[in-house]
């Protein structure tokens, strides 16, 4: 906690998750799962994230889960989620898998609505895996579903209001 000269706590919007500390290692189930990639040898679960302090104006949230790393330098889009109503300030483990009804789904690396875990090649190092939640003044149900990261983020634009992050490890060492 930042602790500013009157001593008291300052109260800064922040993302955390109860099985991960940041730079933490995920678990193997939070891997993805592919029994065509011998590089996804997890179950493909969604860790659990809880987030507190939004911005004032916050109507909703948007969570973005990406491999800078990944594909070479390309990136990796792990999962997209948003929609999420301001009243809501944490998803459970496993949320990903696209039955929740509180978040719209985009479009990840497999062009799906869901979390699909890391899957980082047997030759690399562990991959960072950057859990990034936006605010928005966006109402929930203003975007559709299906979008990529860049539509993403260039429909919420002006009306991000901050984000707050977690990084997650993972590889096969």
């Amino acid at each position: 906690a930042i602790t500013g000269p009157s001593g008291a706590q300052e109260k800064f919007f922040q993302l955390t998750s109860p099985t991960l500390s940041d730079n933490g290692l995920l678990t193997r189930k939070n891997a993805g799962k592919n029994p065509n990639n011998p590089n996804c040898v997890g179950e493909n679960i969604s860790p659990p994230l809880q987030w507190s302090n939004p911005p004032a104006g916050t109507k909703s949230y948007a969570i973005i889960v990406h491999d800078q790393e990944g594909r070479n330098g390309l990136g990796v889009v792990h999962w997209l989620a948003y929609g999420l109503a301001a009243s809501v300030t944490s998803l459970p483990e496993g949320a990903g898998d696209g039955k929740s009804q509180v978040f719209v789904g985009g479009s990840n690396i497999l062009g799906q609505g869901t979390y699909f875990g890391p899957c980082p090649p047997k030759t690399h190092g562990p991959h960072h895996y950057v859990f990034t939640i936006i605010a928005t003044s966006l109402e929930p149900a203003a975007l559709q579903p299906g979008l990529t990261m860049s539509q993403l983020l260039e429909a919420i634009g002006k009306n991000a209001l901050g984000a707050t992050g977690l990084i997650g490890r993972f590889g096969h060492g």
